[in-house]
């Protein structure tokens, strides 16, 4: 693979960037015009991604952002990264991921690479993404090549990022696997090859379920220590001083992000449908999702100490993003702990130097001066 070839990905501005610096073409297709002018610009919309490294990109004809997706084939591979959320029943919503693909499958043209990098359930890119792409008439393994290759960022990190963190990839085919590999190697640094789809795709649900089902065990630990009055922060630190057998994880008010909460449910849903209960995916999100009113019941009780009720009580929130230093509230617990607080008749402020505004259930709040707030509250619950 030379380095004229033209990239395509869909929705995440991370991917990208490594590409463009390679010396790829690349092209971004979405289908929200606001972004495409941003990009356009060399403007970011994305606070982990600063605007200097899209404007040299941009200037030098290395990224160009569209909605027009009969670009796709002029395009040699092709990158979906495209939302995969919950619907209420916590089944999976696909739907972004089909119609991406059957854009795709439109402008498919031989030699063609497909990337699916959106997490989801296993067997997505075989039983799912292959069957829209072969209407095309043409052969996987043969005409065009498919791969799984789940997305690894860590948002606010920055020691590790795109270039640096190890990158897993598996084909259809081995020769998709094959191709997969030597493209991503063209601007990573270490390239994981499996021996399947579906192995690279349970990769990432095993990552994050680890990380969900320890945190709901630490979480309750945390509510196990309260109750008998002993500090569940020394207990974790004295533990974490085994030199094996132990990884540390630390208490707080739930799950948040587009990750930990929501991508687990995929694997409880796909092992539904194989008969097999996931019972520690269901009772560790049974257990994060009491975290929200653990705090509030907290926060309930320290106010009748003073001799203060809960309602109209002024509660001033410090940080709604859902982990420090970034933008994002998507799955906040802080949401869900503002929500819990105006329920029980509480006066709600925030403070948060990332989100200057806030919607929840209807109301619009902007953050407040941290100092003012803070003396003017009856109570401050730090997030």
């Amino acid at each position: 693979m030379d380095m004229t070839h033209k990239e395509k990905l869909a929705g995440k501005i991370y991917n990208w960037m490594e590409f463009g610096r390679a010396g790829f073409e690349v092209v971004g297709f979405d289908i929200q015009t606001e972004k495409i002018s941003l990009l356009n610009q060399g403007k970011s919309y994305i606070q982990d991604v600063p605007e200097e490294v899209i404007e040299p990109l941009v200037a030098h004809g290395r990224f160009r952002a569209t909605d027009d997706f009969s670009k796709l084939a002029e395009m040699d591979t092709i990158n979906i990264c495209v939302p995969t959320p919950l619907r209420k029943t916590k089944d999976p919503d696909m739907s972004f991921i089909v119609n991406s693909t059957e854009q795709i499958a439109k402008y498919l043209r031989p030699g063609t690479l497909v990337i699916l990098e959106s997490t989801t359930y296993p067997g997505t890119t075989d039983e799912l993404v292959l069957p829209i792409l072969e209407k095309s008439g043409l052969k996987v393994g043969e005409d065009f090549f498919v791969c799984f290759s789940p997305e690894r960022v860590d948002p606010g990190n920055a020691k590790y990022q795109t270039r640096n963190i190890p990158k897993v990839v598996g084909g259809i085919t081995p020769a998709c696997t094959e191709l997969g590999a030597l493209f991503y190697a063209q601007s990573l640094d270490t390239v994981i090859p499996v021996t399947s789809t579906s192995v690279a795709e349970m990769v990432k649900l095993l990552e994050n379920t680890f990380r969900m089902i320890n945190i709901g065990l630490v979480n309750e630990m945390a509510m196990m220590c309260d109750r008998m009055g002993i500090n569940v922060w020394e207990v974790i630190d004295a533990a974490a001083t085994k030199p094996f057998g132990f990884m540390p994880f630390y208490p707080g008010p739930g799950l948040g992000g587009h990750c930990i909460p929501v991508d687990p449910f995929y694997l409880a849903w796909k092992t539904r449908q194989q008969g097999i209960e996931a019972r520690f995916i269901d009772l560790a999100g049974y257990i994060n999702g009491q975290m929200p009113h653990f705090v509030v019941d907290k926060v309930q009780h320290a106010l009748n100490e003073s001799r203060k009720p809960l309602r109209d009580s002024k509660i001033h929130v410090l940080g709604v993003a859902y982990k420090k230093n970034i933008e994002d509230v998507r799955e906040s617990p802080a949401l869900d702990i503002i929500h819990v607080l105006k329920q029980r008749g509480a006066v709600l402020s925030y403070s948060d130097p990332f989100v200057p505004h806030l919607r929840i259930d209807g109301l619009e709040m902007d953050s407040q001066d941290v100092l003012a707030s803070c003396q003017a509250a009856d109570c401050v619950v730090l997030i």
